[in-house]
């Protein structure tokens, strides 16, 4: 039942403005905005200092700068970003039974039946206290039966606190808090929901959820039941070896590098799109070459999160000059991006402009709209196969 059910949402408070503290303790205190240092570009991560002048993440760097014209405005590190994030989850991976990892800076943990150890609270407050510890970083965390409520919890806990929620008290802490705290009510709903009155979670819980459903779709219910306090989602286990792949044999093995390159290229293209129609970044990269004698190697490298053809596609192309060293005939190559998380990508909001995150949008609506083989890039699309010549 979700009455027993120990559940726990970990949020790193400000995470980039707070690695960028890490090494800069003149930082401390003084408005931040990380993103591009282009008044062109948009706000990828702003302290709370900023945001009590109105800036939020996804701004424009313009309008950012007209609110907080004292900001600090740093161009932001992914490298360093990504470092920590996995220092955050190898620390919480040791300790927690069931973890998944929801995005770069947050984290769910099932922690049912710690109760009868140590007492579920206890243990998070512990494990909140050797991260901060280990890692210098402000983390906030939010306990109660499910994920909803864990996160809302969390919400309420920050900055760098904590707030446990037990299923007694699941209804009467949500009912005066705002329609925008529950997820996966964005602008839009939120707009519409104000319209028609509703302010409060209490209200909205009270609407009946056949009303929510006329509004809404099916997405009335979902957020109806949220309302509720009712989620039964479980975590889903956090593993590394989630991946998503690509491979293609030859019809005839072949030595022909500029057909192998443009196979890496159209591959890179397919799973970097895949990715972020669903939402999700890769941390590792590994490209695979089997030989006409069917010898196989793989070689890997790890990366900072990504969904960006750009940047994944220089890691693929040097892998594969390190791994194609025999100079036999090639039967079948293959990409592979893995150790991937919830996510839409934040490093395009580091670039100088948004031209590129345009870019982007623009090529994957085609795609959704036709296949992804209705545009490529012209590295990409692969010549015909020339028969390879009998000896």
């Amino acid at each position: 039942m979700e009455t027993d059910r120990h559940i726990a949402h970990m949020d790193l408070d400000t995470f980039f403005v707070s690695v960028e503290r890490l090494e800069r303790s003149d930082l401390v205190g003084k408005p931040i905005i990380v993103g591009s240092l282009s008044d062109r570009g948009v706000v990828a991560a702003c302290s709370y200092e900023s945001r009590r002048f109105g800036v939020h993440s996804a701004m424009p760097m313009k309008m950012a700068l007209r609110l907080c014209p004292e900001a600090v405005v740093i161009r932001g590190d992914m490298d360093r970003y990504s470092y920590f994030s996995r220092m955050v989850t190898d620390i919480i991976t040791e300790e927690a039974p069931v973890i998944e990892k929801a995005s770069i800076d947050e984290h769910y943990l099932d922690i049912t039946g710690m109760d009868r150890f140590f007492g579920c609270n206890q243990w998070m407050h512990e494990l909140r206290q050797r991260i901060i510890k280990e890692t210098g970083l402000p983390i906030s965390f939010g306990l109660s039966v499910n994920k909803t409520v864990a996160k809302i919890a969390t919400g309420e806990a920050k900055p760098n606190g904590e707030k446990e929620v037990p299923f007694s008290l699941v209804k009467p802490f949500l009912a005066p808090l705002s329609i925008a705290r529950i997820p996966g009510v964005g602008d839009k709903t939120f707009r519409l929901l104000r319209s028609m009155g509703v302010v409060t979670i209490d209200t909205l819980s009270n609407i009946p959820p056949d009303m929510m459903e006329r509004v809404l779709g099916k997405s009335g219910i979902v957020i109806w039941r949220k309302a509720n306090g009712i989620d039964n989602n479980p975590v889903e286990p956090y593993s590394e070896a989630k991946s998503i792949s690509s491979e293609t044999t030859f019809e005839q093995d072949t030595t022909d590098m500029e057909m192998l390159r443009s196979t890496l290229v159209h591959m890179t293209e397919k799973l970097c799109y895949e990715l972020r129609r669903d939402e999700r970044l890769a941390s590792v990269i590994t490209v695979k070459l089997r030989y006409s004698d069917f010898n196989t190697y793989t070689m890997q490298k790890q990366i900072p999160y990504t969904s960006l053809d750009h940047k994944v596609r220089p890691v693929i192309e040097a892998l594969f000059e390190k791994l194609y060293q025999r100079r036999l005939l090639v039967r079948l190559i293959g990409v592979k991006v893995s150790g991937l998380i919830q996510g839409t990508q934040q490093l395009d909001l580091f670039e100088d402009t948004s031209e590129m995150v345009r870019l982007y949008q623009s090529l994957d609506y085609v795609r959704h709209r036709f296949s992804v083989k209705s545009i490529q890039l012209a590295s990409g699309i692969k010549k015909p196969e020339k028969p390879y010549p009998l000896i």
